[in-house]
Protein backbone atom coordinates (compact mmCIF):
# COMPACT_ATOMS: atom_id res chain seq x y z
CA UNK A 1 0.00 0.00 0.00
CA UNK A 2 1.24 3.33 -1.10
CA UNK A 3 -0.78 5.31 1.26
CA UNK A 4 -3.94 4.53 3.97
CA UNK A 5 -6.72 5.75 1.34
CA UNK A 6 -5.71 2.76 -1.00
CA UNK A 7 -6.22 0.25 2.07
CA UNK A 8 -9.46 2.26 3.39
CA UNK A 9 -10.75 1.41 -0.45
CA UNK A 10 -11.08 -1.91 0.37
CA UNK A 11 -13.67 -1.74 2.85
CA UNK A 12 -17.38 -0.80 2.69
CA UNK A 13 -18.46 1.26 5.47
CA UNK A 14 -22.10 -0.52 5.44
CA UNK A 15 -20.54 -3.63 5.53
CA UNK A 16 -18.00 -2.90 8.71
CA UNK A 17 -20.53 -1.73 10.44
CA UNK A 18 -22.96 -4.74 10.14
CA UNK A 19 -20.02 -6.47 11.33
CA UNK A 20 -19.60 -4.31 14.37
CA UNK A 21 -23.11 -5.14 15.23
CA UNK A 22 -23.03 -8.67 14.87
CA UNK A 23 -20.26 -9.19 17.67
CA UNK A 24 -21.43 -11.57 20.54
CA UNK A 25 -20.52 -11.55 24.24
CA UNK A 26 -18.51 -14.49 23.66
CA UNK A 27 -16.87 -12.19 20.89
CA UNK A 28 -15.96 -9.32 23.64
CA UNK A 29 -15.30 -11.75 26.26
CA UNK A 30 -12.13 -13.56 23.66
CA UNK A 31 -11.56 -10.34 23.05
CA UNK A 32 -10.27 -9.35 26.80
CA UNK A 33 -9.08 -12.99 27.30
CA UNK A 34 -6.25 -13.14 24.56
CA UNK A 35 -3.09 -11.28 24.88
CA UNK A 36 -2.67 -9.88 21.20
CA UNK A 37 -5.32 -8.07 20.34
CA UNK A 38 -6.64 -7.68 16.89
CA UNK A 39 -9.13 -4.90 14.74
CA UNK A 40 -11.63 -7.37 14.97
CA UNK A 41 -11.01 -7.81 18.78
CA UNK A 42 -11.28 -3.60 18.31
CA UNK A 43 -15.01 -4.60 16.46
CA UNK A 44 -16.10 -6.45 19.85
CA UNK A 45 -14.93 -3.89 22.21
CA UNK A 46 -16.96 -1.18 20.72
CA UNK A 47 -19.79 -3.41 20.30
CA UNK A 48 -23.30 -3.46 22.05
CA UNK A 49 -22.31 -6.18 23.18
CA UNK A 50 -19.44 -5.15 25.18
CA UNK A 51 -21.91 -2.78 27.34
CA UNK A 52 -22.40 -5.36 30.15
CA UNK A 53 -18.46 -5.64 30.28
CA UNK A 54 -17.32 -1.96 31.17
CA UNK A 55 -16.45 -2.74 34.76
CA UNK A 56 -13.92 -5.65 33.58
CA UNK A 57 -13.11 -3.07 30.61
CA UNK A 58 -12.28 -0.03 32.86
CA UNK A 59 -9.94 -2.29 35.40
CA UNK A 60 -7.93 -3.83 32.23
CA UNK A 61 -7.84 -0.16 31.28
CA UNK A 62 -6.19 1.31 34.22
CA UNK A 63 -4.04 -1.60 34.29
CA UNK A 64 -2.75 -1.40 31.01
CA UNK A 65 -2.45 2.60 30.90
CA UNK A 66 -0.47 2.28 34.76
CA UNK A 67 2.09 -0.87 33.50
CA UNK A 68 2.87 1.92 30.52
CA UNK A 69 2.71 5.54 31.33
CA UNK A 70 2.68 5.45 34.99
CA UNK A 71 0.85 7.41 37.25
CA UNK A 72 1.31 11.05 35.08
CA UNK A 73 -0.95 12.90 33.50
CA UNK A 74 0.29 15.20 30.72
CA UNK A 75 -1.20 18.71 30.88
CA UNK A 76 -1.76 20.95 27.87
CA UNK A 77 -3.68 23.91 26.83
CA UNK A 78 -4.62 25.30 22.87
CA UNK A 79 -3.34 28.91 21.50
CA UNK A 80 -5.58 29.85 18.80
CA UNK A 81 -3.69 31.78 16.56
CA UNK A 82 -6.49 32.58 14.43
CA UNK A 83 -9.81 31.97 12.97
CA UNK A 84 -9.99 32.75 9.56
CA UNK A 85 -10.76 29.70 7.28
CA UNK A 86 -11.78 29.21 3.48
CA UNK A 87 -13.50 25.84 4.46
CA UNK A 88 -17.61 26.13 4.91
CA UNK A 89 -17.95 23.03 7.70
CA UNK A 90 -21.24 22.45 8.88
CA UNK A 91 -20.06 21.32 12.77
CA UNK A 92 -17.63 24.60 13.36
CA UNK A 93 -18.00 27.94 14.24
CA UNK A 94 -15.17 28.77 11.99
CA UNK A 95 -16.91 28.02 9.00
CA UNK A 96 -16.78 31.26 5.39
CA UNK A 97 -20.50 31.17 5.85
CA UNK A 98 -20.34 32.21 9.54
CA UNK A 99 -20.55 36.08 9.04
CA UNK A 100 -18.07 37.03 11.46
CA UNK A 101 -15.70 38.89 13.02
CA UNK A 102 -12.52 37.49 11.94
CA UNK A 103 -9.21 37.80 13.73
CA UNK A 104 -5.53 36.43 13.14
CA UNK A 105 -2.94 37.28 15.68
CA UNK A 106 0.39 39.31 15.19
CA UNK A 107 3.77 38.44 16.41
CA UNK A 108 3.28 40.52 19.60
CA UNK A 109 0.11 39.26 20.06
CA UNK A 110 1.15 35.80 19.85
CA UNK A 111 3.47 36.55 22.88
CA UNK A 112 1.03 38.19 24.94
CA UNK A 113 -0.97 34.81 24.77
CA UNK A 114 2.38 32.92 25.29
CA UNK A 115 2.93 35.26 28.42
CA UNK A 116 -0.42 34.33 29.86
CA UNK A 117 -0.17 30.45 29.10
CA UNK A 118 3.42 30.46 30.39
CA UNK A 119 1.78 32.27 33.80
CA UNK A 120 -0.30 29.41 34.02
CA UNK A 121 2.03 26.88 34.47
CA UNK A 122 2.51 25.28 30.83
CA UNK A 123 5.40 24.27 29.19
CA UNK A 124 3.10 22.21 26.31
CA UNK A 125 1.19 24.14 23.60
CA UNK A 126 -0.95 23.20 20.63
CA UNK A 127 -1.15 25.71 18.09
CA UNK A 128 -4.88 26.10 16.40
CA UNK A 129 -5.79 27.95 13.65
CA UNK A 130 -8.74 27.76 10.69
CA UNK A 131 -7.77 26.82 7.18
CA UNK A 132 -6.72 29.97 5.55
CA UNK A 133 -4.41 29.56 3.71
CA UNK A 134 -3.91 33.20 1.95
CA UNK A 135 -3.43 33.70 5.52
CA UNK A 136 -2.09 31.62 7.97
CA UNK A 137 0.53 29.64 5.82
CA UNK A 138 4.06 27.89 6.29
CA UNK A 139 5.95 31.48 6.35
CA UNK A 140 3.31 32.56 9.44
CA UNK A 141 3.57 29.20 11.16
CA UNK A 142 7.57 29.73 11.00
CA UNK A 143 7.91 32.72 12.31
CA UNK A 144 5.48 32.03 15.18
CA UNK A 145 7.54 28.88 15.49
CA UNK A 146 10.47 30.83 15.75
CA UNK A 147 8.73 33.36 18.34
CA UNK A 148 7.87 30.61 20.64
CA UNK A 149 10.00 27.55 20.42
CA UNK A 150 12.47 29.25 23.26
CA UNK A 151 9.29 28.91 25.61
CA UNK A 152 7.89 26.10 25.04
CA UNK A 153 9.21 22.05 25.48
CA UNK A 154 6.70 20.48 23.13
CA UNK A 155 4.67 22.12 20.20
CA UNK A 156 2.01 20.85 18.90
CA UNK A 157 -0.11 21.96 15.79
CA UNK A 158 -3.55 21.51 14.14
CA UNK A 159 -3.58 23.71 11.29
CA UNK A 160 -4.63 23.04 7.70
CA UNK A 161 -3.22 19.23 6.08
CA UNK A 162 -0.15 20.87 4.52
CA UNK A 163 2.05 19.08 1.87
CA UNK A 164 5.17 17.29 2.40
CA UNK A 165 7.65 19.68 2.03
CA UNK A 166 5.90 21.85 4.30
CA UNK A 167 6.30 19.49 6.86
CA UNK A 168 9.80 18.84 6.00
CA UNK A 169 10.47 22.59 6.20
CA UNK A 170 8.16 23.30 9.52
CA UNK A 171 10.45 20.32 11.69
CA UNK A 172 13.39 22.48 12.33
CA UNK A 173 11.80 25.22 13.77
CA UNK A 174 10.40 23.41 16.54
CA UNK A 175 7.13 21.72 15.18
CA UNK A 176 7.04 18.26 17.45
CA UNK A 177 3.18 16.98 17.33
CA UNK A 178 1.16 17.08 14.12
CA UNK A 179 -3.14 16.81 14.99
CA UNK A 180 -5.66 15.85 11.94
CA UNK A 181 -8.63 14.99 12.61
CA UNK A 182 -10.36 13.22 9.61
CA UNK A 183 -13.51 14.22 11.24
CA UNK A 184 -15.65 11.43 9.39
CA UNK A 185 -14.40 8.54 7.25
CA UNK A 186 -18.01 8.16 6.09
CA UNK A 187 -16.67 9.15 2.93
CA UNK A 188 -20.73 10.64 1.08
CA UNK A 189 -21.24 12.44 4.64
CA UNK A 190 -17.65 13.84 4.65
CA UNK A 191 -19.17 15.56 1.60
CA UNK A 192 -22.09 17.09 3.10
CA UNK A 193 -20.02 18.19 5.93
CA UNK A 194 -17.28 20.37 3.59
CA UNK A 195 -19.24 21.08 0.51
CA UNK A 196 -16.66 23.79 -0.09
CA UNK A 197 -12.74 24.60 0.58
CA UNK A 198 -9.43 22.68 -0.02
CA UNK A 199 -10.88 20.52 3.10
CA UNK A 200 -13.78 19.12 0.56
CA UNK A 201 -10.51 17.11 -0.45
CA UNK A 202 -11.28 13.47 1.33
CA UNK A 203 -8.57 11.98 -0.50
CA UNK A 204 -5.96 14.10 0.63
CA UNK A 205 -7.42 14.68 3.93
CA UNK A 206 -7.03 11.34 4.54
CA UNK A 207 -3.74 10.50 3.68
CA UNK A 208 -2.15 13.71 5.33
CA UNK A 209 -0.70 10.91 8.15
CA UNK A 210 1.31 9.66 5.35
CA UNK A 211 2.73 12.72 4.68
CA UNK A 212 3.86 13.60 8.25
CA UNK A 213 5.05 10.44 8.47
CA UNK A 214 7.30 10.73 5.51
CA UNK A 215 8.15 14.14 6.73
CA UNK A 216 9.52 12.05 10.11
CA UNK A 217 7.22 14.13 12.45
CA UNK A 218 7.64 12.87 16.21
CA UNK A 219 4.25 12.46 16.90
CA UNK A 220 0.94 12.72 15.48
CA UNK A 221 -2.84 12.72 16.37
CA UNK A 222 -6.24 11.00 15.10
CA UNK A 223 -9.57 11.24 15.95
CA UNK A 224 -13.37 12.27 14.45
CA UNK A 225 -16.09 14.28 15.36
CA UNK A 226 -18.06 11.81 17.18
CA UNK A 227 -21.85 13.12 15.94
CA UNK A 228 -21.37 13.12 13.04
CA UNK A 229 -21.64 9.52 11.84
CA UNK A 230 -21.86 5.73 13.73
CA UNK A 231 -19.37 6.46 15.88
CA UNK A 232 -18.72 2.78 16.60
CA UNK A 233 -17.96 2.50 12.51
CA UNK A 234 -16.05 5.63 12.58
CA UNK A 235 -13.56 4.63 15.32
CA UNK A 236 -12.99 1.17 13.81
CA UNK A 237 -11.55 3.06 11.23
CA UNK A 238 -9.60 5.49 13.23
CA UNK A 239 -8.30 2.29 14.66
CA UNK A 240 -7.38 0.92 11.38
CA UNK A 241 -5.77 3.91 10.19
CA UNK A 242 -3.85 4.06 13.39
CA UNK A 243 -2.67 0.24 12.80
CA UNK A 244 -1.43 0.65 9.13
CA UNK A 245 0.64 4.02 10.42
CA UNK A 246 2.26 2.40 13.55
CA UNK A 247 3.16 -0.65 11.32
CA UNK A 248 4.43 2.01 8.45
CA UNK A 249 5.96 4.72 10.38
CA UNK A 250 7.53 2.88 13.53
CA UNK A 251 9.47 5.41 14.50
CA UNK A 252 6.67 7.87 15.42
CA UNK A 253 4.47 8.04 18.10
CA UNK A 254 0.64 8.21 18.06
CA UNK A 255 -2.25 10.06 20.11
CA UNK A 256 -6.02 9.81 19.77
CA UNK A 257 -8.79 11.76 20.72
CA UNK A 258 -12.49 11.61 20.64
CA UNK A 259 -14.12 15.04 20.71
CA UNK A 260 -18.03 14.88 20.68
CA UNK A 261 -19.94 17.27 18.58
CA UNK A 262 -20.16 20.88 20.64
CA UNK A 263 -22.31 23.59 20.34
CA UNK A 264 -21.06 26.47 18.46
CA UNK A 265 -22.62 29.98 16.96
CA UNK A 266 -25.19 28.13 13.88
CA UNK A 267 -25.26 25.00 15.51
CA UNK A 268 -25.33 21.80 14.19
CA UNK A 269 -27.38 18.71 16.21
CA UNK A 270 -25.73 15.63 16.40
CA UNK A 271 -26.36 12.73 13.68
CA UNK A 272 -25.66 10.25 16.12
CA UNK A 273 -25.91 10.62 20.30
CA UNK A 274 -23.02 9.38 22.48
CA UNK A 275 -23.42 8.69 26.12
CA UNK A 276 -20.62 9.03 28.64
CA UNK A 277 -21.24 5.43 29.15
CA UNK A 278 -20.45 5.08 25.44
CA UNK A 279 -17.02 7.19 25.67
CA UNK A 280 -16.03 5.58 28.50
CA UNK A 281 -16.09 2.21 26.61
CA UNK A 282 -14.53 3.72 23.51
CA UNK A 283 -11.50 4.89 25.89
CA UNK A 284 -11.49 1.83 27.48
CA UNK A 285 -11.47 -0.22 23.61
CA UNK A 286 -8.77 2.18 22.17
CA UNK A 287 -6.59 1.49 25.52
CA UNK A 288 -6.97 -2.54 25.77
CA UNK A 289 -6.44 -2.80 21.84
CA UNK A 290 -3.52 -0.54 21.66
CA UNK A 291 -1.32 -0.02 24.96
CA UNK A 292 1.11 2.33 23.47
CA UNK A 293 -1.12 5.29 22.20
CA UNK A 294 -1.80 8.32 23.72
CA UNK A 295 -5.52 8.99 24.93
CA UNK A 296 -6.40 12.65 25.26
CA UNK A 297 -9.35 14.24 26.74
CA UNK A 298 -10.43 17.61 25.81
CA UNK A 299 -12.35 20.11 28.11
CA UNK A 300 -14.99 19.84 25.52
CA UNK A 301 -16.06 17.01 28.05
CA UNK A 302 -17.91 17.70 31.76
CA UNK A 303 -16.39 18.19 34.75
CA UNK A 304 -18.08 15.43 36.08
CA UNK A 305 -16.99 13.03 33.08
CA UNK A 306 -13.16 14.31 33.16
CA UNK A 307 -12.88 13.60 36.95
CA UNK A 308 -13.84 10.14 36.67
CA UNK A 309 -11.89 9.16 33.58
CA UNK A 310 -8.54 10.62 34.18
CA UNK A 311 -7.52 7.30 35.81
CA UNK A 312 -8.72 4.74 33.40
CA UNK A 313 -6.83 4.94 30.04
CA UNK A 314 -6.26 8.86 29.91
CA UNK A 315 -3.14 10.13 29.34
CA UNK A 316 -3.44 13.98 28.90
CA UNK A 317 -5.87 16.61 29.59
CA UNK A 318 -6.67 19.94 28.67
CA UNK A 319 -7.60 23.01 31.20
CA UNK A 320 -8.30 26.24 31.36
CA UNK A 321 -8.43 26.11 27.24
CA UNK A 322 -9.82 29.11 25.21
CA UNK A 323 -10.87 28.26 21.54
CA UNK A 324 -10.90 31.67 20.23
CA UNK A 325 -7.70 33.73 18.72
CA UNK A 326 -6.49 35.78 21.77
CA UNK A 327 -8.66 34.27 23.80
CA UNK A 328 -6.62 34.19 26.83
CA UNK A 329 -5.77 37.96 26.62
CA UNK A 330 -5.75 40.11 23.50
CA UNK A 331 -9.06 39.76 22.49
CA UNK A 332 -11.55 37.83 25.18
CA UNK A 333 -14.77 38.23 23.00
CA UNK A 334 -13.32 37.14 19.49
CA UNK A 335 -15.25 34.03 17.75
CA UNK A 336 -14.68 30.52 19.78
CA UNK A 337 -14.55 27.87 17.44
CA UNK A 338 -17.07 25.50 19.96
CA UNK A 339 -17.39 25.90 23.51
CA UNK A 340 -15.90 24.37 26.41
CA UNK A 341 -17.66 22.03 29.25
CA UNK A 342 -15.02 21.99 32.12
CA UNK A 343 -14.21 25.69 32.73
CA UNK A 344 -11.54 25.07 36.02
CA UNK A 345 -8.23 26.74 35.80
CA UNK A 346 -5.31 24.54 35.54
CA UNK A 347 -4.73 25.08 38.86
CA UNK A 348 -7.74 23.24 39.96
CA UNK A 349 -7.41 20.71 37.64
CA UNK A 350 -4.05 19.97 38.64
CA UNK A 351 -5.22 20.07 42.16
CA UNK A 352 -7.71 17.53 40.98
CA UNK A 353 -4.94 14.94 39.48
CA UNK A 354 -3.14 14.99 42.30
CA UNK A 355 -6.11 14.45 44.61
CA UNK A 356 -6.45 11.44 42.82
CA UNK A 357 -3.06 10.47 43.34
CA UNK A 358 -1.43 11.52 40.47
CA UNK A 359 0.89 13.66 39.21
CA UNK A 360 0.13 16.11 36.64
CA UNK A 361 3.13 16.79 33.93
CA UNK A 362 3.31 20.30 32.60
CA UNK A 363 5.68 19.19 29.86
CA UNK A 364 6.25 16.65 27.38
CA UNK A 365 5.98 12.55 27.66
CA UNK A 366 9.96 12.18 26.54
CA UNK A 367 11.43 14.70 28.98
CA UNK A 368 8.94 13.43 31.93
CA UNK A 369 9.67 10.21 32.03
CA UNK A 370 13.38 9.93 30.54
Amino acid sequence: MNNFFELFKTYDWDKTKASIYAKTSEDVKNALATQKRTLEDFKALVSPAAAPFLEQMAALSQQLTLKRFGNVLQMYVPLYLSNECNNICTYCGFSLDNKVKRKTLSPIEVMQEVTAIKEMGYDHVLLVTGEANQTVHVDYFKKVLELIRPHFAHISMEVQPLDLEDYQELKPYGLNTVLVYQETYHQEDYKKHHPKGKKSNFEYRINTPDRLGEAGIHKMGLGVLIGLEDWRTDCFFTALHLNYLEKKYWQSKYSLSFPRLRPFSGGLEPKIEMSDKELAQLIFAYRIFNEEVELSISTRETEKFRNNIIKLGITSISAGSKTNPGGYVVELESLEQFEISDERTPAEIADMIKKQGYEPVWKDWDNALA
